[in-house]
């Protein structure tokens, strides 16, 4: 899993609930570092959690590109924003789900289990 946020107390705590829950995280700061650190990995990346509104590249711009050069890859979005209209397009046929921030550990790994397993298809309200 690569979880993409530039805040970075809450990209510790997504990396530190993730990774309490069993699973393999890596971590990036930005769309760009996000795409070197996806290219300079071999094994598989399920699923990209992204942050929506970032400095520079979009979380959705991000999502384009890694699932052009990983098809598999499932996109689990999160904003503190939730119900805007870039959260309602998504990524296309690849956006799986949405978290809104803050989340808990509950929730998250709530998300990140249905967005895995392709059984989260809405927006939280």
């Amino acid at each position: 899993m690569l979880v993409v946020e530039d805040e970075e107390a809450v990209r510790n705590l997504a990396v530190r609930i993730l990774r309490a829950a069993g699973y393999t995280v890596l971590a990036a700061a930005s769309a760009d570092e996000a795409v070197r650190v996806a290219e300079a990995h071999r094994g598989e990346i399920r699923l990209l959690l992204t942050d929506m509104v970032m400095p520079g590249t979009s979380g959705e711009a991000l999502a384009e590109r890694l699932v052009a050069a990983r098809p598999r890859l499932r996109v689990l979005f999160m904003s503190g924003y939730p119900g805007g209209d870039a959260v309602q397009r998504g990524a296309g046929p690849t956006r799986v789900g949405f978290v809104g921030k803050p989340f808990t550990m509950e929730s998250l790994t709530q998300k990140v289990r249905e967005a895995i397993e392709g059984r989260c298809a809405t927006p939280e309200p």
